[in-house]
Parts: structure tokens; C-alpha cells; sequence
């Protein structure tokens, strides 16, 4: 089996939104992927994604809620 490593870009919340999303309520950060690791002769194939979108829940996890909500706020500086 060959290892390929390969780079992984990651768009992580510095803060949490009030009003309107800014890029400065983001950073994209590029991190190393764990290797992958594919049999040889194997069928697999490695996917990459050009663009991304937000569903509109989304919003809702990035404000800051004194009071639970129907899913979690993100955390902070995770990806």
C-alpha cells in the first residue's frame, strides 16, 4: 500500500457572529490530512471538493447562545 499525504484546507470560527457574517469572523487554515493509504490495484478514488456552501442553519451555530439551542454552538478555533 503507497501513503500519499496530502494538505487540507479548514475555515474555522475566531468568533462568534453578531449581525452580519465577516471574513473576519473566519480564518481558512491549511493543516496536514492524515495519510491515505490505498491498496494497490484497489478501485479507490480521492475526491476533491472546489467549492463549499453553508446551509442556513449553519448561521444559527455560529452565534453565541446564553440559552441551549436545537443543536451546539460551534467551538471556537475547531474545525
Amino acid at each position: 500500500m503507497a501513503a500519499t499525504v496530502v494538505s487540507n484546507k479548514r475555515v474555522i470560527l475566531k468568533r462568534y457572529v453578531t449581525g452580519l457574517v465577516s471574513e473576519d469572523d473566519m480564518e481558512v487554515v491549511t493543516v496536514e490530512a492524515p495519510p491515505l493509504a490505498m491498496p494497490a490495484g484497489s478501485k479507490t478514488v480521492v475526491v476533491k471538493n472546489l467549492y463549499i456552501s453553508c446551509d442556513p442553519y449553519m448561521r444559527n451555530r455560529m452565534t453565541y447562545h446564553e440559552e441551549p439551542s436545537y443543536v451546539p454552538d460551534f467551538v471556537l478555533g475547531e474545525g
